[in-house]
């Protein structure tokens, strides 16, 4: 197949293209590398590789990318509450309109495979499944419900993550286990709020795994959303706090004040996707141990800000 990545640079996209590249696929990689060029470097000079330097706002690109795809992996997007709070325009522009601009353009041949997120259900106080009503309560869980919706009317998939973490080339250090282990390494201590807080976590490989397995399944998933991750992950924020705290000992202050806006605080169940035959392979432990074994190497935290 030819596969369109959008965002394919970013925290999961560094990591998918390499996989689609290797299981024979051409790939076509367009991002708008604000985050520089080195995610990629590992796997640029692949034959089956295109490189597109492009924003997906920008129609005219979008279209060109499109052109002769058999399917669209959809990771570009501004990602995290407060990144999209800092820029709501940008946000709006990026998430909605950029998607929008896929579903236009899309032929009806084209399978489109959207990067959703658990952050979509907002307060929920039962296991959500993917029959619970959802209610964003943050600007990026809107824009992600809206996208979602846009892919999924087109015949697409929606694919809601649950919380990511873990080594990919392109590091992020804003999501809450790969930060636990930066503080616990360079600050020795964490202040923690909402610690009794409980969410389902997904190791990045496995989240970029989730893409060869759907796209060999479309026409079973087609025009649904699944749930992506495992039913074993599922942990308080202090227990994840205290996994790191068994590796790399620090002072662990659970404070009194502080909030997730989204209300991250919920179980998931992901049987639906299970039944397929997709399950997570990098345990919690794992995937500590090895960002662990790289925050020590990181200097300048502002290198690995918030990216898709």
């Amino acid at each position: 197949m030819k596969v369109l990545v959008t965002g394919g640079a970013g925290y999961i996209g560094s990591l998918v293209c390499p996989m689609l590249l290797d299981e024979g696929h051409d790939v076509v990689l367009l991002d708008n590398f604000m985050w520089g060029i080195h995610p990629i470097l590992h796997f640029v000079t692949h034959p089956r590789l295109t490189v597109m330097d492009g924003d997906i706002r920008d129609r005219a690109t979008v279209a060109a990318a499109m052109s002769g795809a058999d399917a669209v992996i959809h990771l570009a997007a501004i990602v995290g509450y407060p990144a999209c709070s800092a820029d709501p325009m940008l946000a709006k522009s990026t998430n909605v309109d950029g998607t929008r601009h896929l579903c236009d353009l899309a032929s009806p041949n084209q399978a489109l495979i959207f990067a959703s997120t658990g952050s979509t259900y907002g307060q929920c106080d039962t296991i959500c499944t993917e029959e619970t009503p959802i209610n964003p309560l943050t600007l990026y869980g809107r824009t992600k419900r809206d996208a979602e919706q846009m892919i999924v009317d087109k015949g697409g998939i929606g694919l809601r993550f649950a919380t990511v973490f873990g080594l990919s080339p392109r590091l992020r250090l804003d999501l809450i286990v790969n930060d636990f282990c930066y503080q616990a390494y360079h600050q020795r201590q964490i202040v923690l709020f909402e610690g009794h807080h409980r969410r389902t976590f997904l190791h990045a490989r496995d989240a970029a795994l989730v893409y060869p397995f759907t796209l060999a399944r479309f026409d079973q998933m087609k025009g649904d959303v699944f749930n992506v991750g495992s039913s074993s992950m599922n942990f308080t924020k202090a227990e994840i706090a205290r996994k790191v705290q068994a590796i790399q000992p620090f002072y662990l202050h659970e404070a009194s004040v502080g909030e997730d806006l989204d209300k991250r605080n919920y179980e998931v169940s992901y049987d639906k996707i299970h039944r397929l035959g997709y399950d997570a392979t990098v345990s919690m432990e794992e995937g500590i141990a090895e960002v662990l074994r790289v925050v020590p190497h990181i200097r300048q935290r502002s290198e690995w800000r918030n990216a898709a």
